[in-house]
């Protein structure tokens, strides 16, 4: 297991182990942040641990050119429940997705040190997030690390029903109009799976990753 030491590096991502781990320790700097997205790895780790660094041998991922919206949400979006922003509120959406209770889940993984990481990202032009409002209350949004060509999706969250997965559908929206190759969602779940995310292999991941033509 790699052991990082104050020096910006990060090991192929083919010598993580069978579960995906490929280093630990070092520090949520934005150098060290972007070296990570930039090379199809990851931090995730309980907020009283070392970071760890993860690079799977499977990736969750949506190709946004060939996604289609589950009819029974279009209908959703098409009754113009929710006004959708980009980028309105960064701060209350990573706040709101560090807050939010889930279902089966003690805890978060998105400490204080995430949330200021993210938040310098998102200064720097390098993470977005999509705001879901209703009645000009703020219910529902997502964050993600913004690579140009690859979003890398973070976490989301939802007060009110459908909030996130219409958040959801209007990223994939974005990333086709703007020509983005692919939308990193890191690691399977159901949820996503119903959204219709599905996984690649990491070779795949990493070749589509590196190609910015």
């Amino acid at each position: 297991m790699y052991l990082i030491t104050s020096v910006l590096h990060f090991p192929p991502v083919d010598q993580a182990t069978e579960e995906g781990l490929l280093a630990i320790g070092g520090d949520l700097s934005h150098e060290r942040l972007l070296l990570a997205y930039n090379n199809g790895i990851f931090p995730w780790s309980d907020p009283h641990e070392p970071i760890l660094w993860w690079a799977p041998a499977e990736r969750m991922v949506v190709d946004p050119h060939n996604y289609k919206v589950p009819k029974s949400l279009r209908n959703i979006i098409n009754r113009n429940l929710f006004e959708v922003t980009i980028n309105k509120d960064f701060g209350a959406v990573i706040v709101n997705c560090q807050k939010i209770a889930r279902k089966d889940q003690e805890g978060t993984w998105i400490s204080t040190d995430v949330v200021n990481a993210y938040n310098k990202l998102h200064k720097l032009g390098k993470a977005m997030s999509f705001e879901v409002w209703q009645e000009g209350k703020l219910v529902g949004g997502l964050y993600g690390v913004d690579l140009g060509h690859v979003f890398c999706g973070e976490s989301m969250f939802s007060k009110v029903p459908n909030a996130s997965k219409v958040a959801f559908v209007k990223l994939i929206e974005y990333l086709k109009q703007n020509n983005y190759k692919l939308l990193d969602c890191q690691v399977h779940n159901d949820h996503l799976e119903r959204l219709g995310a599905f996984e690649i292999s990491r070779d795949i991941f990493m070749r589509i990753l590196k190609d910015k033509s």
